[in-house]
């Protein structure tokens, strides 16, 4: 019996800690950031000829409020340095990123980078 509730009890924590697992992964659910490209932040992976994300960035990224986050994603190729990405957060992490002018940035995230 005792056996009994102390696998009930184990199963119960396990399934709680991957609930607080979960749910601290989805606070970036489907969240727009923003960043300036800064090349000295890129390394190259060693990554097999066929695979295409060679290259790795972790840059200082922004929200339309101002809070900072550091983000991490891979790209094919190196960046251009300087330029102001939009980087979309998902679920799992970044799901895509695209190049913007810098007057595209909101106001709170342009006093950040300038």
């Amino acid at each position: 019996m005792k056996v009994k509730i102390i696998a009930v009890a184990l199963l119960v924590l396990v399934l709680a800690a991957g609930a607080f697992v979960l749910i601290d992964r989805m606070e970036n659910y489907d969240e727009s950031f923003y960043t300036k490209v800064d090349n000295s932040r890129v390394k190259e992976l060693n990554v097999r000829a066929d695979d295409e994300m060679k290259y790795e960035y972790s840059l200082d990224c922004y929200d339309e409020n101002g809070g900072k986050k550091e983000l991490r994603f891979k790209t094919v190729r190196v960046l251009r340095e300087g330029a102001y990405l939009s980087v979309q957060v998902y679920f799992m992490g970044v799901h895509s990123w695209e190049e913007v002018e810098f007057e595209a940035l909101p106001e709170r995230v342009r006093e950040k980078l300038k």
